[in-house]
């Protein structure tokens, strides 16, 4: 009998028998074994490369990390990488090279290390920018790898190893004259990542927030150089929405950069590092940050404004250097270390006060858009209490929103990790119609999948102005069931998903809800909460098997396969799916299609004019010109 056969005929039966649990039961696995049996341990989700948190994505990361530490320690100020079209990947730093008796050891042999100084008391501990100091990232990468070989140069010396699939195959030692420093190849494995592909798009934004975080880095690929000479004024620059009120405030600290200005925007963003690593989803620096700003100028105001009054508008950046970082994750997304609160607080105070001090002309620029807010805002109230008062008079909101049980703001609340685990998994569908909802409804999780229901296509909000959210039923429920009327601190689900019907109608609304939270609400999508939910088009069967298509070339593939006898089914909208088969589509294997804002912000605003503003002549000019 089969050992799947005999474990299940041991559930049926409701007792395991004390023969079968014996010393041949327990194993042990080697290090190589247990990563490629449980990758998601180590590098987060696997994925395909369609996100960029993706398993490659952080296998590359985790290179380009030793290489961005070389720099850090003053030993190379260039990296140049090369990817294929076929997956191949090749790093190559110019720092000191690993000493070359140990690198097999590096690349091979769990906690395994040499990212540490020695201190003047004799004692070594890591060095204060690191990120990985665990020994674990560069075994990973090769034990993932259908192909790894590590090449070192060091005094005229190459030392060259070579691993497929995690197995050691080659070591070889011979005169070579390049210059010091160290090159990485890698392919990831077919057999963890079976479609993988590389994108573009995510590949240029981790290289660019290396160039920021690291001044006088450059960093080449493909053929395309990112440099930055200004850090963090390069980085905000880039990102602006619009133009700033003032000159950017720029800040520089030992182990600890940040810079931040207001525009006309009443959008709040920032975008927080540590380690060159950036963390999307914040943490306690950022939060520090955003208090040491509101402290800093609320010290030299005469007035005792609001929160809100004063970061309305605010674009910041904030980059901290921290011995012992602890991440929530292994994809350290968010930082979690509580100790370092107090001190970024009082930094950031400190730094700002003293800037307004002495800057009378800034001073007064930022008091000036801090009047404005107070007067917005006050104006966002009054239509808060109107909204108010007429959600308590209805059962629109109970009508609308289908909650779960977790929620993403309440992970820090929770003493369990699978239910903290629970909390970083949750979603809001916004769904087109009650037809559809109904099937999500009842095919969801009801622990962290959440569903809001649309009564049809939202209010265009491109160039309207907050309040008027408050006066719409449909945006304010939205608002409200997402969590996100004061912050992003108060995110209620990790994913916001748009499903919508694959026609023109759930187009549009797909358009006109991505206006309405890049309009409102930009740091949502900045921070990559934001998804789209990708469904089949095509279900492809016979008495037999059920195939689910979801473009024509996977539907005629699937009709040849299948041959004459088969039956094909075009879904025109997500109600004609049902709830057993949505179930499988909002599951483990969900297909969900990030919205990531690739472009400067400015450009994003030029945008959104276009195709959302009034020129309705130019935009049907556009349309004739590209219809095919």
């Amino acid at each position: 009998m089969a050992n799947s056969e005999k474990d299940l005929e041991i559930l049926e039966k409701g007792n395991a028998p004390l023969e079968d649990y014996d010393s041949e039961s327990i194993q042990s696995l080697s290090p190589l074994q247990h990563i490629r049996t449980r990758p998601g341990m180590y590098i987060g989700r696997l994925g395909n490369g369609d996100n960029h948190n993706d398993g490659i994505y952080i296998l590359l990361k985790e290179v380009i990390d030793n290489s961005v530490d070389e720099f850090v320690m003053r030993a190379g100020r260039k990296i140049m990488i090369s990817v294929s079209e076929d997956g191949m990947v090749a790093v190559r730093d110019y720092g000191r090279g690993i000493p070359l008796n140990k690198v097999r050891n590096c690349v091979s042999e769990i906690n395994t290390g040499g990212k540490f100084i020695t201190g003047d008391d004799g004692v070594k501990r890591p060095f204060s920018s690191s990120i990985g100091l665990n020994g674990v990232g560069l075994k990973a990468v090769n034990f993932l790898s259908e192909y790894f070989r590590a090449r070192s140069w060091r005094g005229g010396q190459c030392k060259t190893v070579v691993f497929e699939e995690g197995e050691f195959v080659s070591e070889k030692q011979e005169a070579d004259d390049q210059e010091n420093g160290t090159e990485i190849t890698f392919m990831p494995s077919k057999q963890i990542f079976p479609d993988f592909c590389f994108k573009k798009i995510f590949l240029n934004q981790r290289l660019q927030h290396y160039a920021w975080l690291n001044s006088g880095l450059s960093i080449e690929c493909n053929g395309e150089k990112f440099y930055s000479r200004r850090g963090l004024l390069d980085l905000l620059e880039d990102k602006l929405e619009a133009d700033p009120l003032y000159d950017i405030v720029h800040c520089t600290l030992p182990n600890m950069e940040f810079a931040f200005c207001h525009t006309n925007s009443t959008n709040e963003s920032y975008y927080s590092f540590v380690n060159t690593q950036y963390t999307n989803d914040g943490g306690t620096h950022q939060s520090a940050f955003r208090e040491g700003i509101l402290k800093g100028i609320l010290e030299v105001s005469s007035k005792n404004y609001d929160s809100d009054d004063v970061r309305n508008g605010i674009i910041g950046a904030i980059a901290i250097k921290l011995q012992d970082p602890i991440f929530e994750s292994q994809t350290k997304n968010k930082l979690g270390n509580t100790d370092i609160r107090s001190d970024i607080v009082n930094k950031v105070k400190k730094a700002i006060a003293g800037e307004l001090y002495k800057n009378v002309d800034l001073k007064e620029a930022i008091f000036e858009k801090i009047d404005k807010n107070v007067e917005i805002n006050r104006q966002v109230r009054a239509a808060k209490k109107g909204a108010k008062a007429k959600a308590n008079h209805s059962t629109l909101k109970i009508e609308k929103l289908r909650d779960c049980k977790f929620h993403f703001n309440e992970a820090d609340s929770k003493k369990k990790p699978e239910e903290r685990e629970k909390c970083g998994e949750t979603m809001l569908f916004l769904t087109e119609g009650n037809s559809a909802s109904g099937s999500i409804v009842t095919a969801r999780d009801p622990e962290t999948q959440a569903v809001f229901s649309l009564r049809g296509k939202p209010l265009n909000c491109f160039g309207i102005d907050r309040e008027k959210v408050y006066q719409n039923e449909e945006l304010y429920g939205i608002m409200q069931a997402v969590g996100i009327e004061r912050s992003l601190e108060d995110l209620r689900y990790a994913k916001i998903i748009i499903a919508t019907d694959a026609d023109m109608d759930g187009f549009h609304i797909r358009n006109l809800l991505i206006t309405y939270f890049l309009t409102f609400f930009r740091s949502l999508v900045v921070t990559e909460h934001l998804y789209i939910l990708e469904t089949p088009l095509f279900r492809v069967r016979n008495k037999k098997v059920t195939h689910y298509c979801y473009t024509d070339h996977e539907r005629d593939e699937c009709i040849e396969k299948l041959g004459k006898d088969h039956e094909v089914t075009r879904f025109k909208g997500l109600g004609e799916i049902s709830a057993n088969e949505f179930k499988q589509f909002i599951g483990e294997d969900v297909r969900l299609q990030p919205v990531l804002i690739d472009s400067k912000g400015r450009e994003v605003d030029k945008m959104l004019s276009f195709y959302m503003g009034a020129n309705v002549p130019e935009r049907r000019e556009f349309i004739m010109e590209n219809l095919i």
